[in-house]
């Protein structure tokens, strides 16, 4: 468990090295956890995403976003792969297959999902008493199948009540822990300064009792001499090393300028029209912006096509968000789709140009596509 805790705050970026080296048995650094504890709470607000993963959920929903993702731009490595770095590319088509095989499976499940969903709002159409829904849920049409399930949905429902009470108290709360947090700051930068002093004072101090009393220390302050001495020996000689190879490799540079003269139209061609796409996308942010979506909806079925709509129902906060419809998400994802499909199209040539510029240098082969 304590290793697990020390991987997990590195994993999450806390990286203190006082809490790495506490001892693996648990028996101290009570005072480091509610450190890390402290900047969890800050970094990456637990309470709220606590809430949010044992939400009850008592609606039909679904995850809904159409934000735009920044994917980096994929760089070309300049390091060859060794022979122990290299996949065979059969292996590559067969884990390309495997995946489009579960993806397919999957996209089955969940269109026979909605299938019964669409079944379970129809069927039950005009029963709710709420006007806005005007239709059971999954977990509704349940509880009237299965009445003896409503205690536990009631004892459910109390849980996750006490939990919002004890949220809403931690809010009035949370300024006074942070001020005794600060004190507890304070404390441990002192008692850092105070131990790192004590610490070199007692290493200024040991050498000099252990090699007065110790009969085996000239022995070994001699070996620990002749290891530097060799150590300042490979450091020069390493030092020369990578002076030659610098000067190697420079020669290759200068050697290589001039065969990239020629080349030097073409990428600055290819510049130009990157950056050309990216003025063009910078003047589509100066743009008004949509309301982007991006959460967890509720399946709400309409009868009138104008009207058909979604409501959040993932949102902590007390203001009704607009709701939003099926039909506007779906051209919301297929402009989203066709602007994926172009950066991708336009990513397998700049490939098959790669390709075909590597293959012009091989000499006696014939590459055939597949």
């Amino acid at each position: 468990q304590v290793r697990f805790v020390k991987s997990a705050l590195w994993y999450h970026g806390y990286g203190r090295p006082q809490l790495q080296r506490l001892p693996a048995d648990g028996s101290a650094g009570s005072r480091e956890l509610l450190l890390a504890f402290s900047w969890l709470l800050h970094r990456l607000g637990l309470p709220e995403q606590l809430l949010a993963r044992n939400r009850l959920q008592t609606g039909d929903e679904a995850s809904v976003c159409t934000c735009e993702d920044e994917l980096p731009t994929s760089q070309e490595g300049t390091s060859e792969a060794g022979p122990e770095d290299r996949v065979d590319v059969r292996y590559l088509q067969w884990l390309n297959g495997r995946l489009r095989l579960q993806w397919c499976s999957l996209h089955a499940q969940h269109q026979e999902q909605c299938k019964l969903l669409h079944k379970i709002h129809l069927f039950t159409s005009g029963s709710h008493m709420d006007q806005n829904l005007g239709h059971f849920s999954v977990t509704e049409t349940d509880l009237i199948r299965q009445p003896e399930n409503y205690k536990q949905l009631l004892q459910l429902l109390e849980s996750e009540t006490m939990q919002l009470e004890a949220f809403l108290e931690w809010k009035q709360l949370e300024p006074v822990y942070w001020q005794w947090m600060e004190t507890v700051l304070d404390n441990m930068a002192e008692e850092g300064d105070i131990g790192e002093s004590q610490d070199a004072h007692v290493e200024k101090r040991r050498l000099p009792e252990v090699t007065s009393c110790c009969p085996w220390a000239d022995k070994l302050t001699g070996q620990m001499d002749r290891l530097s001495r060799d150590l300042m020996a490979l450091q020069e000689q390493l030092q020369q090393l990578v002076a030659q190879r610098k000067a190697a490799w420079w020669e290759k540079v200068a050697a290589r300028e001039e065969l990239q003269k020629e080349r030097f139209s073409a990428t600055a061609r290819k510049i130009q029209e990157s950056v050309e796409l990216k003025l063009r996308g910078l003047t589509s942010l100066h743009a008004p912006k949509k309301n982007e979506m991006h959460g967890s909806c509720r399946l709400v079925l309409r009868s009138k096509p104008t009207a058909s709509k979604m409501g959040f129902g993932g949102c902590v906060s007390s203001r009704a968000v607009a709701a939003v419809g099926a039909a506007e998400v779906i051209r919301e994802l297929r402009v989203r789709e066709s602007s994926l499909q172009r950066e991708l199209e336009q990513l397998r040539q700049e490939c098959r140009h790669r390709l075909d510029e590597i293959a012009e240098g091989l000499e006696g082969v014939i590459c055939v596509s597949p």
